[in-house]
């Protein structure tokens, strides 16, 4: 079954209804965007969810003391890591955190290239290192490196996911998901997971149920 992550969310309400439709992990962005907020906010909506469901907060710090802060005070079950490779900062923090936090390393394809050999080396480096192995593949446009809502080319992007898997990386496709094609996504890429925010917003920061609840069902069907 592919893993689903709703990202973005601000406000409990989403946060609940997310998980009362079926989602694994619910996304808080700790970086500059439309959908920031601060850890004590996150705390105040994960503290309000039921235990099962995972929170990642994102981050795009190089410090390990702030990035560590922000996981305690939020009560965060996993990091997304933006803002380029850094596997000193993987070190770091899988020291610091341990096992039981989760890291998610960021890589980015930027759309209108084939960037596909680039990100094969990227991700020879962390099978080597083999202190990750949740990999999410996100869109890069200009200097926007997430939250796009722009995908990237899956039929060139095909064999890099599959590669990925063959060496026990779980990636997750991201970038310009919607409710209309998760499954073409799903279907061409054979992701570990797939993760949306904008695709499922009324607007910046607030989900619109309809297609939240159509985004988690097609995705179910799909894989």
């Amino acid at each position: 079954m592919t893993w689903v992550k709703i990202c973005g969310n601000t406000t409990l309400e989403d946060a609940q209804l997310a998980v009362e439709l079926g989602a694994d992990a619910l996304g808080f962005i700790f970086a500059e965007s439309k959908r920031r907020i601060t850890p004590a906010q996150a705390a105040a909506i994960i503290s309000n969810l039921p235990r099962h469901a995972e929170r990642v907060g994102v981050v795009y710090s190089r410090d390990a003391d702030e990035i560590v802060a922000i996981v305690q005070e939020a009560d965060l079950t996993a990091v997304q890591l933006h803002g380029g490779m850094d596997l000193a900062l993987v070190d770091r923090l899988r020291e610091r955190l341990g096992a039981k936090v989760n890291l998610i390393q960021t890589l980015h394809w930027v759309v209108g290239t084939d960037s596909s050999e680039k990100l094969r080396s990227e991700l020879r480096e962390l099978t080597s290192a083999g202190t990750v192995n949740r990999v999410l593949i996100d869109s890069r446009v200009g200097a926007a490196g997430g939250g796009t809502g722009v995908s990237f080319d899956w039929d060139a992007a095909r064999s890099l996911f599959e590669e990925a898997a063959a060496k026990d990386l779980h990636v997750i496709v991201a970038g310009g998901l919607r409710p209309e094609n998760v499954a073409e996504a799903i279907h061409q890429l054979r992701p570990w997971g797939v993760d949306v925010s904008s695709g499922v917003e009324a607007s910046p920061g607030r989900k619109d149920p309809e297609k939240l609840a159509a985004f988690l069902r097609i995705a179910r069907a799909a894989a």
